[in-house]
């Protein structure tokens, strides 16, 4: 759904013309997965799905919430009444932002929002990161608060954080305020520190596939919270404040440390050699050299995944050895796990032949079928009208 669109729905539905219209995309995650919260990096990019917003000011205390992409009415909130895991609906993750905008001082007195979205939900691709971060961009220019995108970014975080429940990094949130179009967006999670790294797959003859499972994934749910828990342990019993303060170098040592605590040796190596891996594609894309060389890496962050962190699925493996069995550069699983998608490096001229080799796989295995598309690095956070 699109500007117009939305702008004529708020208006059949709230009466009057929104004061604007602002757009927030999901993203796909090229390489640095559960990274973030041990303060280590990431590299993801804006996908042309977005999350769309009409919004209007309210002077009253209440907010009122509506998306076109469900079947219910208009849900109506009073400000002072908001409290931190208190809605299981979808209306928790706007009111979450309003909610954390008020904690940190900013005088936001309601809105009127009417929302629509073409991000999948469920798919590890940031549904709920482009929600937070158009409500939080509105409100921003609405209400005149001066905040920066890194800034909004945090409190969409602590709004999926403490309001909604789900203990994710800030990973989402950023890439959904910051990416720029044509690029891929390299973050110091710690410092947060950026710099965009200019990605154009289709100019080197390639492309990146995104391969939803259809698999419904949820970060509120108990094992991310755990491998999170089981990264904060291995922290700690090692003497750091977090993970991305042990060296790749020195990881073998590490490992010998944690002794007998074998599933925390799994997580350490996860997130240290992860870490690596990101800096290696940084290399590889700033060099100028053969955007190629990166298809290893991702796959190698796949079985990382699968068999250290083992946040992969049936489905996920599936897609990722049925890639490479028939050409892929590289493949790995991307977003949180459990279910999600995945992505796919591959020639531009086998795109045609891997989607079908991947749907057949799905169709044998007895698998709803997946929904592919190609991932186009695409702009942050913007006012469209």
């Amino acid at each position: 759904m699109g500007a117009q669109e939305v702008r004529e729905g708020f208006v059949r539905l709230y009466g009057a013309e929104p004061e604007g219209v602002w757009a927030a995309p999901g993203r796909v995650n090229l390489i640095g997965e559960h990274t973030d919260y041990n303060d280590g990096f990431v590299m993801p990019f804006a996908l042309p799905h977005i999350a769309v917003a009409g919004v209007s000011r309210r002077t009253d205390g209440v907010l009122r919430l509506h998306s076109a992409d469900l079947d219910s009415g208009v849900a109506e909130l009073r400000l002072d009444g908001l409290t931190p895991e208190s809605d299981k609906n979808w209306t928790a993750y706007p009111a979450g932002v309003v909610w954390a905008l008020r904690e940190a001082g900013h005088a936001v007195t309601g809105a009127d929002i009417h929302l629509s979205s073409t991000v999948p939900s469920g798919a590890g691709l940031s549904s709920s990161a482009a929600i937070e971060v158009v409500v939080a961009l509105a409100l921003n220019d609405l209400y005149e608060l001066g905040l920066q995108g890194w800034q909004l970014a945090r409190l969409c975080q602590r709004a999926e954080n403490v309001y909604v429940g789900a203990p994710t990094g800030i990973m989402d949130q950023t890439a959904s305020a910051c990416c720029a179009a044509g690029h891929a967006l390299f973050l110091d999670t710690r410092d947060l520190s950026q710099k965009q790294i200019p990605l154009d797959l289709a100019a080197e003859g390639l492309r990146l596939l995104v391969v939803d499972t259809q698999v419904t994934h949820a970060h509120s749910g108990g094992e991310y919270g755990k491998r999170r828990a089981g990264c904060e342990k291995g922290a700690a019993l090692l003497g750091v404040d977090a993970l991305r303060d042990i060296a790749y170098a020195d990881l073998d040592t590490a490992l010998d440390r944690l002794g007998d605590e074998e599933e925390v040796r799994r997580l350490v190596r996860h997130v240290v050699t992860e870490d690596q891996r990101v800096e290696q594609v940084v290399a590889l894309l700033e060099s100028g050299g053969d955007t190629r060389a990166v298809g290893p890496v991702l796959t190698a962050g796949h079985a990382s995944l699968r068999d250290d962190f083992r946040v992969s699925c049936p489905e996920l493996d599936l897609v990722v050895d049925t890639a490479l069995a028939h050409g892929a550069l590289g493949a790995r699983m991307t977003g949180g796990g459990f279910g999600g998608s995945a992505i796919v490096l591959a020639e531009a001229t086998d795109v045609d032949a891997l989607t079908k080799a991947v749907e057949e796989a799905f169709a044998a295995a007895g698998h709803k079928a997946p929904r592919v598309f190609e991932a186009v690095p695409s702009a942050g956070a913007r006012r469209v009208s």
